[in-house]
């Protein structure tokens, strides 16, 4: 072993203890979160140092041959569940996903495979007078590797997806810069680069995921407060439409259910919303039952609003005492976006006064 893997090694080590004590010290992830990103830190430093056995005990005396196949076998065993582990950060429910539980059992038998095998080497094997090398079946490895890679890109960007993250596309530079560190790695394996890059992945990785968090409204799903006031900033566009939502009466909700059903009430909303508009904008809780959307072509308002309608009504089934919602819209003109909301603001306030005058008549 040069002193060159050792310098790698240690720059490995150092951050990933790092990142360990930097997960355990968040405020702003949750217990599962940290579990996630802590197995997965702990996953690649173990992996790291099964690699530095391998290296140190290949071509000793055959009494260390057992530790070389222990250390191999774990090390080629454990590499696709880093990806789980971070795909498991990535689901905020407190139970696993179905695709997750479908994951682990393809890594456990995966696991029972590589150790069934070991015997005839399809995989990797080490000779009698403890020398490795790579079996026939090699591929399986890296099969395994490249799949939980794609498996991790796809669960990322299907949830930066729901959760209307703008820079979504930067998971594909990650995911590209892994897979060419890889084929090097395949191609020349005494590089041994792979699980530095791998640290690297899961840092930015970590770091791409908090910031994608930390646009989030806890409770709705939605991009937050802070997030809408830094996209609408400055912002003078035409042809887009800025439609806000107010919910009626929602104080006497809290009043005689309970600010837990006014939670529930305002999530249920939230959803409504979010199904029915952010395919075609981003949506946005911006107070306490105040909620907004910019919509990127006006053409898809009357469409939109028909589909969270019958949503708000479907929704109903579920809470009964779900209240009504005001809406009104305002298009993008040149102008500054405050006099936007101000004249959506006024078209919603004319609907509410509309509608409550309807109830009265009637």
């Amino acid at each position: 072993m040069n002193g060159y893997f050792c310098v790698l090694t240690t720059i490995d080590f150092f951050v990933l203890c790092f990142m360990c004590i930097l997960t355990y010290l968040s405020e702003t992830l949750s217990k599962k979160q940290k579990r996630g990103f802590f197995l997965a830190f702990v996953l690649i430093a173990g992996i790291s140092a099964l690699e530095v056995i391998t290296l140190v005990v290949d071509g000793l005396p055959p009494g260390y041959r057992w530790l070389n196949i222990t250390a191999n076998y774990l090390g080629f065993g454990l590499s696709p569940a880093v990806c789980i582990c971070l795909v498991y950060v990535l689901d905020r429910k407190t139970a696993l996903r179905r695709e997750i539980r479908t994951a682990v059992r393809i890594e456990i038998g995966y696991l029972i495979f590589l150790f069934v095998t070991i015997p005839c080497g399809m995989v990797f094997s080490v000779s009698a007078d403890n020398i490795y090398s790579r079996g026939p079946h090699f591929y399986i490895y890296v099969v395994m590797y490249f799949g939980a890679i794609l498996y991790l890109s796809a669960s990322t960007v299907i949830t930066a997806r729901e959760f209307q993250n703008r820079s979504r596309l930067l998971i594909y530079t990650l995911i590209l810069f892994v897979m060419a560190e890889t084929i090097i790695q395949v191609a020349l394996p005494e590089l041994h680069v792979t699980w530095l890059c791998v640290t690297l992945l899961s840092v930015l990785y970590f770091i791409y995921c908090s910031e994608m968090w930390n646009q989030l409204d806890a409770l709705t799903g939605l991009l937050n407060q802070n997030s809408y006031l830094k996209q609408t900033g400055g912002v003078r566009c035409k042809g887009g439409v800025l439609v806000v939502f107010d919910v009626d009466d929602f104080k006497q909700i809290n009043d005689r259910y309970g600010h837990i059903q006014g939670d529930r009430c305002l999530a249920g909303i939230a959803e409504c919303i979010k199904k029915s508009y952010a395919n075609f904008g981003y949506c946005y809780r911006i107070g306490g039952d105040e909620f907004c959307v910019l919509l990127k072509n006006g053409g898809n308002e009357g469409r939109c609003k028909q589909e969270f309608l019958q949503r708000l009504q479907e929704k109903r089934g579920e809470i009964a005492f779900l209240p009504t919602v005001s809406y009104g819209s305002a298009p993008f003109s040149g102008e500054d976006i405050v006099k936007v909301k101000d004249r959506a603001d006024q078209d919603m306030y004319q609907y509410k006064k509309e509608r409550k005058n309807r109830k009265r008549l009637s």
